[in-house]
């Protein structure tokens, strides 16, 4: 038998897109990729992490766009997974969590399994249903919790975080604020210019 021809490039697409994210997470999960990413808490935070959540992005959009729809409808629209995402990844930029990853093996296997499912597959998923303007208060909430937080480890007189060094510390926080800079100066830009618009035909 022969299989349906509608069927396959989808299917090969979404294999190659699961394939992938796990091939990044299994990635990052190697002992001493893991060990070097995790020894700066600057590249724990802003490298390892959203690599994760990259990986479950990759994975919920090889979906196929009716079964994205479905899983919508069943969370009940792309509110509840923006929250979600929110929620999720604001947990794992407090210092306890860094700290938890780091001692303890089941919380650094929650890592491995939340960020892809918690945070970058509901952003996915929600990200192609949500208008301009709650793309933008989404950004602007992420950018100003990363700017909020970084100043609060350049500012601590003590160290927050036991697994990292004052100094480590002071570094992720100045990196922090200056990604939700950059991160704000490009949506404003963006937001500012708009799409171009769109060639007009010829009169003729």
């Amino acid at each position: 038998m022969t299989p349906l021809r509608g069927r396959t490039p989808w299917s090969a697409l979404v294999r190659h897109r699961a394939w992938l994210a796990l091939a990044l997470i299994a990635l990052l999960a190697l002992p001493r990729l893991r060990a070097w990413l995790e020894a700066s808490m600057s590249t724990h935070m802003l490298l390892q992490m959203p690599l994760l959540a990259a990986a479950g992005c990759v994975a919920a959009r090889g979906l196929a766009p009716a079964r994205r729809r479905r899983l919508r409808q069943w969370v009940g629209g792309p509110l509840p997974l923006v929250l979600v995402a929110l929620f999720a990844s604001s947990y794992w930029m407090l210092p306890r969590a860094l700290d938890a990853a780091l001692a303890d093996p089941w919380a650094e296997l929650a890592k491995f399994t939340s960020l892809p499912l918690l945070v970058g597959a509901p952003l996915a998923l929600a990200w192609e249903r949500v208008g301009s303007i709650a793309r933008g208060f989404v950004w602007t909430n992420f950018l100003s919790m990363l700017a909020v937080l970084g100043w609060l480890y350049i500012a601590a007189p003590v160290r927050v975080c036991n697994s990292y060094l004052q100094s480590a510390q002071y570094e992720a926080g100045l990196w922090m604020v200056g990604l939700a800079v950059a991160g704000f100066i490009a949506w404003l830009v963006a937001w500012l210019t708009g799409p171009p618009a769109a060639p007009r035909p010829d009169a003729s």
